[in-house]
């Protein structure tokens, strides 16, 4: 059986549950506290050396980290993954954005206001900079699901799972959505998929 070491208010997390869900896929999960240095020890080190979650123990053994790999590894020969050459290069295009343009940007600013009660003078410093970033994220996605129903082939897939892990809890970095209706009612559609669970899902 899969195991998967998670953090609970992990978006990348999340995403991997997501889809594991939506699957039927069985697994365990293991719970790893970031708040208090659980990936930070040399027995989960000894797992991820990067010392991050999610990471994802297959059946021989093999650790696999990195959420957006774990997908494309359950979702090789899914519904979710294209088969088309160009398909799956658009979802890998938007993954990317996920991770470079939206990510660190949504996410880290929704994780210093969800789990602290107050910023650093740092934070407070690179909040107005990663708020603006986190906009002009959300602004791309509104233009392109303005003419798409989903990311990539008119269809839910792998690219849809990416990007909602972070921007349905958007609110909780108190990231503004109401000016974004194209991207509101994706996440509603993503919402209604078969499968879906919430962040906090527990398998």
């Amino acid at each position: 059986m899969l195991t998967l070491y998670d953090f609970m208010g992990s978006g990348n997390g999340y995403k991997v549950r997501l889809l594991l869900a939506q699957l039927a896929t069985p697994y365990k999960l293991v719970e790893c506290d970031i708040l208090k240095g659980e990936t930070r020890t040399p027995e989960f080190l000894a797992k991820n050396p990067n010392g991050r979650i999610p990471a994802l123990q297959l059946d021989d053994g093999t650790y696999l980290a990195e959420s957006d790999a774990i997908l494309w590894y359950l979702a090789e020969g899914t519904q979710f993954a294209p088969a088309d050459r160009l398909a799956r290069a658009q979802t890998l295009q938007w993954m990317f954005f996920e991770q470079y343009s939206h990510e660190p940007f949504i996410a880290t600013v929704r994780f210093w206001r969800h789990f602290f009660d107050r910023l650093t003078p740092l934070q407070e410093l690179e909040l107005p900079g990663r708020m603006e970033k986190g906009y002009a994220a959300l602004g791309v996605m509104e233009k392109h699901l303005g003419r798409h129903e989903y990311f990539v082939g008119e269809r839910y897939g792998l690219a849809d799972i990416a990007l909602y892990g972070y921007t349905h809890v958007a609110a909780e970095g108190s990231f503004d959505l109401d000016p974004y209706p194209h991207v509101c009612a994706w996440l509603a559609r993503v919402a209604a998929q078969p499968g879906h669970v919430t962040i906090d899902h527990k398998n």
